[in-house]
């Protein structure tokens, strides 16, 4: 059975985006995408359209009720680490709660379930990970994505996926929340002296990558936890300098420091990086490198 009427949460943000651009191509696929916004953000591809806030249980049911999903893929997250300190109850809500609701909902109709999560489940103590590695978040961030994982698994449903990620980049159309690499571009370009840390390190992905992986995923009907990212583990320093050198930009400008250079910074896990070898293996996966995938952005700007 192929799963072709897919629901797809988040839709207006960078994996979102890709992700129904990515689905609408294929012929196997009949996409709805939504998200809080009243239209979307962006018009390439052939898909439905519908604003929902995945907080509210009773848009979530209306939504199942009316368009009867075969697979939801959940895009919607608050994702920045600052905002989840700052304002707990909506990360939780998002993250945690609302994960819960759609996979009460998969469950009433037989729909299979595919959480997008993160590598900030991990305490970064140990990286690269595989799948079987024992989740330990450093932050309110990762706790409630870690929260949202595990309501997938205690959810009783017949068929779900996890696929975790890392440090994702790329282009889409009117973003509300920017990316690192978006971020070294445009601050480069405008002449500003940027601040980075030189003791993180991670695997980055390009989103179109992430977007095939699930993708194929889907193609597949795999089951389980996946970790899909980029095959590079570079510090987060390193991959600002590669932006600077592929965009040709001035990397003089960006000025490496340790993590506890930022006085309100939220603890982050040191060392993560993913082992892709389950994805490589089972789904085909196969990343850009480093510098095809920032090339491409860069491509994609001008």
């Amino acid at each position: 059975m192929l799963y072709n009427r897919v629901l797809v949460t988040g839709a207006n943000g960078l994996l979102g985006q890709a992700l129904v651009q990515r689905l609408s191509r294929l012929p196997e696929y009949d996409v709805l995408a939504t998200a809080r916004d009243d239209g979307p953000r962006f018009d390439k591809g052939s898909f439905g359209y519908a604003p929902l806030d995945v907080t509210d249980a009773s848009a979530v049911h209306r939504t199942f009720q009316d368009f009867t999903p075969n697979v939801v893929v959940n895009c919607a997250a608050v994702s920045s680490v600052g905002e989840c300190r700052n304002h707990r109850e909506r990360c939780w809500n998002v993250n945690a709660a609302a994960v819960e609701t759609l996979a009460n909902e998969c469950r009433k109709i037989g729909a299979r379930l595919v959480q997008v999560s993160t590598d900030f489940v991990f305490d970064g103590e140990d990286g690269p990970y595989d799948e079987s590695a024992r989740p330990d978040p450093v932050n309110y961030y990762g706790r409630s994505k870690l929260a949202g994982e595990n309501a997938v698994r205690a959810s009783g449903l017949g068929s779900w996926a996890i696929v975790r990620t890392i440090l994702l980049y790329g282009t889409a159309n009117r973003l509300s929340r920017s990316n690192f690499v978006l971020w070294v571009v445009n601050s480069l370009s405008r002449g500003e002296t940027i601040h980075v840390v030189d003791d993180q390190y991670r695997t980055p992905t390009y989103v179109v990558d992430l977007a095939t992986g699930i993708e194929r995923l889907l193609h597949f009907e795999k089951d389980g936890v996946f970790h899909l990212s980029g095959r590079e583990l570079v510090s987060v320093y390193d991959l600002a300098c590669t932006v600077a050198d592929v965009c040709d930009l001035d990397d003089t400008l960006i000025r490496p420091v340790s993590s506890d250079y930022f006085d309100d910074a939220v603890d982050r896990p040191l060392r993560t990086g993913f082992i892709i070898l389950k994805g490589e293996t089972e789904l085909g996966y196969s990343p850009h490198s480093l510098r095809d995938g920032l090339a491409a952005v860069r491509d994609e700007m001008k």
